[in-house]
């Protein structure tokens, strides 16, 4: 499962307004919120909702989305906005609840960030994020923390109990054999270390940063690490997946270079006009009706694909069922539980439906988290906010 990459994130924070100031004279004391529902310990407001689904119309635009279409899009997702921001907050409680630490992960994801914004400097990266979006070091860390938590929840308590068996495995090939016949294709990888703008003496030291990855590589250093740490390519945050070639698609001296290379095999530096590239061939596949045994890994993403979302959406609504939740007369959770009681209640004895700037200057601001769990094999994904803490 992926997290969202860090460029996408750093550039939908960017909508944000600036954060909420610390502190509030007490002349100052207005509601400026309303509380819509509450979720054990947490908060769910009315400003919140509107803005995800500003940011919805925002994200649906991006993907080439206007007129009617849009307009369906957003009524197709909008009814979900606060069922989405209910499960986040449900998942990062349970993930405390779990004690799953997520340091390390966080640390990396952080360094990730820093480097593909390229400051070495950290006092000047952590001034960069709180110009991007708005927000303090701290609650970036928070922000990445969460949404790293919750898919380690959904992994844990959800995806290690789905199981492909293999005669479902052979049902499927057996009933779509038609889709596994290939043409023969060379599937490949690429880290380029680029020669752009180098004079003779960048140019040489480019070609010997090109041998020593190359030959790190022969040796069996991770790949994925080695594209990330050294390709100038936009494919190194993708590990430099370069996807299937068939035969005379390639330029003749990279198609000789791996047509005959095993499953694995890396060519040394191959001079071109933007660098130095070196490719590692991650499958050849033959012409004609592809074996079960090839196609194996690629059914069990198609069989995991529609068992996952359900498993989700019943492990979400267990965590409903033991929860404090209360939701506000006109707003519905559409991941409600059956029969399950969450009207408001007893306003009297509950705190207060409104939130004003004084209570929120005494608490420490809730933030909203971008986060993505992607259902392998598939589009769907489990989306939504956080701001447990």
């Amino acid at each position: 499962m992926k997290f969202l990459p860090i460029a996408a994130a750093l550039s939908a924070f960017a909508m944000f307004g600036q954060p909420t100031p610390r502190s509030v004279a007490p002349a100052d004391v207005q509601t400026i919120d309303e509380i819509v529902a509450k979720v054990n310990g947490d908060i769910v407001t009315k400003n919140e909702l509107e803005r995800s689904a500003k940011e919805m119309i925002t994200e649906l635009k991006a993907q080439n989305m206007a007129g009617q279409r849009l307009e369906e899009a957003y009524k197709d997702h909008e009814k979900d906005i606060l069922r989405d921001r209910i499960d986040n907050l449900l998942l990062v409680q349970r993930g405390k609840e779990l004690n799953i630490d997520v340091t390390s992960e966080v640390s990396k994801y952080m360094a990730d960030a820093q480097r593909k914004s390229g400051i070495a400097d950290p006092e000047k990266f952590r001034e960069f994020i709180h110009q991007v979006t708005g927000e303090s070091w701290e609650d970036f860390q928070l922000e990445a923390k969460n949404g790293i938590l919750t898919r380690r929840v959904i992994s844990e308590e959800v995806s290690r109990n789905i199981n492909i068996t293999n005669d479902e495995i052979e049902a499927y090939y057996n009933a779509h054999k038609k889709d596994f016949v290939r043409d023969e294709k060379v599937y490949l990888q690429e880290i380029l270390i680029s020669t752009q703008g180098k004079d003779a003496t960048g140019l040489a030291a480019a070609e010997r940063k090109a041998k020593d990855v190359a030959a790190r590589a022969a040796r069996g250093e991770r790949w994925a690490d080695l594209a990330k740490e050294n390709s100038d390519s936009t494919t190194a945050q993708t590990g430099g997946d370069l996807g299937g070639y068939p035969k005379g698609f390639l330029s003749k001296v990279y198609e000789d270079a791996v047509w005959n290379l095993p499953k694995g095999g890396v060519t040394p530096p191959l001079k071109g006009d933007n660098g130095f590239l070196i490719l590692k061939v991650v499958e050849h596949t033959k012409a004609g009706q592809a074996e079960l045994e090839d196609v194996r890994p690629e059914i069990e993403e198609i069989l995991y694909a529609p068992k996952m979302q359900p498993r989700v959406r019943d492990y979400l609504a267990g965590l409903r069922k033991t929860a404090f939740l209360q939701i506000k007369t006109g707003w519905v959770d559409t991941g409600a539980v059956p029969g399950m009681d969450t009207h408001w209640q007893d306003p009297a004895t509950l705190k207060p439906e409104t939130v004003s700037k004084h209570q929120v200057s005494q608490k420490v601001r809730h933030k909203r988290l971008l986060w993505v769990i992607p259902v392998p094999g598939t589009q769907e994904t489990v989306t939504g906010t956080s701001k447990s803490r």
